[in-house]
């Protein structure tokens, strides 16, 4: 799996994460899907969906920034609960017609990339922890 993308290939920062960059990709596409919403969603679905989205990578961010790995994987373990959360209202925004077909698979294929960096993520992460255990 490779973690980061940047030239020397050394993670200094959450931004070097690859899972990170990723999930930033998914807000961008998260709120300029949500922007073509109907102003009454403004306080509920267009939120939530918001909300989440920041939240995976706001946990990212957060784990990395702990400095025990059972730490980093809480952390890691509640982003990928916001992108399952998400996952979910971005079904429900497109069955409510809010989105189209076409906008919720840029959406699904963004989440499901950043679900698959996150559990190699965690993955790797676990195993860190059981060879400092």
């Amino acid at each position: 799996m490779i973690v980061s993308n940047n030239k020397s290939g050394k993670i200094k920062e959450f931004t070097d994460l690859m899972v990170w960059q990723e999930g930033h990709k998914l807000v961008l596409l998260v709120y300029r899907a949500t922007d073509k919403f109907p102003g009454k969603e403004t306080f509920s679905l267009t939120s939530q969906l918001t909300r989440c989205a920041i939240s995976v990578t706001s946990n990212i961010s957060e784990g990395f920034g702990r400095q025990t790995y059972k730490e980093k994987i809480h952390f890691y373990y509640l982003a990928q609960g916001s992108l399952s959360e998400l996952k979910n209202q971005i079904i429900i925004a497109r069955d409510v017609g809010y989105l189209k077909e076409k906008d919720y698979q840029r959406l699904k294929v963004q989440a499901d990339i950043t679900h698959k960096l996150l559990q190699g993520l965690i993955k790797s992460s676990k195993g860190f922890l059981n060879r400092k255990s």
